[in-house]
């Protein structure tokens, strides 16, 4: 058995992409019914302010001290290869937002072994969609569509179930000296950091079931 745990955000471009690039990798891999994915959390920007009402161009644009120009010719490049896996990128109507409380939904996912499905709902959401993710009517239909009960994710949205896990899960980041996503660990042996090609997740499963 393979143990891979990835450490992500919702609101990261390079994790989607990440997540096509291993899922190609996993296709390939001979094994890889014995491949356990866990998803763990992660805030690029855990002091985010909740519907800011700004531009995804506006927010990258304040952020890195750049024009609105710049952003969205880097915001196209990261769409070009994106696209490259088949993913559909519209940053025009992406809202940035906090992600919190989509990492809280999907620890509740995690709970009915629907995470992975969760993670694929809030990325098209707010990549594809549009979605404001964090606006807990939003997040209430996104676990409805993922196939979680419906009281149950308004009491979570409500409350702060899983919260606690939540910061557990960013601080033992830290802890493994994580600065960046996507970061995927195999057997607490071997990483890999960022969207690196489908060859590289193949040779580190290949060499992770070796090592097993």
């Amino acid at each position: 058995m393979i143990h891979l745990e990835i450490w992500s955000d919702i609101v990261c471009p390079f994790c989607y992409i990440g997540k096509r690039h291993l899922e190609a990798a996993l296709n390939q891999f001979d094994h890889r019914d014995d491949v356990q994915v866990v998803w763990k959390s992660f805030e690029l920007n855990p002091m985010a302010e909740r519907n800011p009402g700004i531009s995804v161009y506006e927010n990258l644009s304040k952020k890195y001290g750049q024009s609105l120009a710049w952003a969205k010719q880097r915001t196209e490049e990261v769409s070009r290869w994106a696209a490259a896996v088949g993913l559909r990128f519209d940053f025009d109507r992406a809202r940035p937002a906090n992600s919190f409380d989509a990492h809280r939904l999907v620890r509740l996912a995690a709970r009915h072994h629907l995470q992975d499905r969760a993670e694929e709902r809030l990325f098209a959401a707010y990549f594809t969609e549009g979605k404001q993710i964090d606006d807990p009517k939003t997040l209430g239909q996104l676990g409805v569509d993922v196939g979680l009960n419906a009281e149950e994710v308004e009491k979570l949205l409500a409350g702060e179930n899983f919260a606690s896990e939540v910061r557990q899960e960013e601080e033992e980041a830290f802890s493994l000296g994580v600065t960046g996503v996507p970061f995927f660990l195999f057997n607490r042996k071997r990483a890999v950091s960022g969207a690196q090609p489908v060859e590289t997740f193949l040779k580190a499963l290949r060499t992770a079931w070796a090592e097993r």
